[in-house]
């Protein structure tokens, strides 16, 4: 999101930064990195100074590389990954990825990305608690035979609920101080299942669709919860005019103790042919906004290599400048086949 501490920093090009699953929050080494790797504690710039205990290189001062910096995970059907960009000090946004199953043993797929509000509080923190939440409910409600679309509604009120829990602590457990703004965030997310494709989200973070064939249109399955969204759907102006306007990216809808009363947006599509889902922050369709851009941006094997392909986006936004933090999952999806029944 457009906000506070968005300044340029002396630190590593966060393409060839250290890469964690945030699974695991352990760093994995990057695709075709020097095997001379530095020391524990030695400057990833310098490769010679060490780093102080602000995460500072005492020779050359350059900043280190965090966990959050850059984030990648892949599982069977999903792939997501998330880069701190080129200009924010932090990496603000998060997701979370689930592979279940519902009660008679079909396959289900789920992806959550969230993106910090950077002028509230504690933004980083407010994502990650959301992206938890949104994905621990929907993983296990599916399972019990909850319907998708009615399941990502319950995600979303959990992650609403855990983000306004954190208002009511500092970020080192004491109580918060007064004033200032709540943590807050967006949340956009996709279900996976049998010949179904469910959306959920608040904010204006995106869900896309992307067909395998792309001589058939892409298509945008949200609608931002945004001042230029507002102004278009009034029909005070039209599109373009809407989102040149300085305001368009001021957010009318997020999670968080601050926010407006929270309205779940969820809908359900049965696409036809195969494709691939796109749900991702606004620090990547910045660079690729309509959907045929989108589109165009997305590596033809997507389906076949979304983890690929969810780099590729990232690299995309980078190029364009990498004002934000970048986030994408990337789902395949494949209609069941013809005569067959679905959710």
């Amino acid at each position: 999101m457009r906000g506070g501490g968005d300044f340029e920093l002396a630190a590593p090009d966060p393409r060839a930064a250290v890469r964690v699953d945030p699974a695991t929050a352990a760093p994995a080494a990057a695709p075709g990195a020097d095997p001379g790797e530095p020391a524990e504690g030695t400057c990833v710039a310098c490769r010679a100074g060490r780093v102080d205990g602000d995460g500072y290189c005492e020779n050359c001062g350059h900043a280190q590389p965090r966990e959050r910096d850059h984030m990648e995970r892949e599982l069977g059907t999903v792939a997501a990954v998330s880069d701190r960009g080129l200009r924010h000090h932090r990496n603000e946004d998060s997701f979370a990825l689930t592979e279940t199953s519902l009660p008679d043993g079909r396959p289900a797929t789920v992806a959550i990305v969230c993106d910090g509000v950077s002028s509230a509080h504690r933004p980083d923190e407010a994502s990650a608690a959301a992206a938890r939440a949104a994905g621990a409910v929907i993983g296990e409600a599916l399972p019990r035979g909850t319907h998708p679309q009615q399941a990502m509604h319950e995600a979303i009120v959990a992650a609403a609920e855990a983000v306004t829990a954190l208002a009511r602590t500092g970020g080192d457990g004491a109580d918060a101080p007064p004033g200032g703004n709540s943590p807050a965030c967006t949340i956009v997310g996709s279900v996976v299942t049998d010949g179904l494709l469910v959306v959920g989200w608040v904010g204006d973070s995106r869900a896309y669709w992307v067909p395998d064939d792309r001589t058939a249109p892409a298509a945008r399955l949200t609608e931002d919860d945004s001042w230029a969204a507002q102004m278009v759907k009034a029909g005070l102006m039209n599109e373009a005019q809407a989102y040149a306007d300085e305001r368009a990216h001021a957010i009318t809808g997020w999670l968080g103790a601050d926010a407006y009363e929270l309205e779940p947006h969820t809908a359900a599509f049965k696409p036809d042919r195969p494709g691939v889902v796109v749900v991702c922050t606004d620090g990547l369709w910045n660079y690729a906004e309509a959907a045929e851009a989108m589109a165009g941006a997305l590596p033809a094997d997507a389906a076949l290599r979304p983890l690929h392909a969810a780099r590729v986006l990232v690299g995309h936004a980078l190029d364009g400048g990498g004002h934000d933090n970048i986030t994408v999952a990337l789902t395949p999806f494949t209609p069941p086949p013809a005569g067959a029944g679905s959710s």
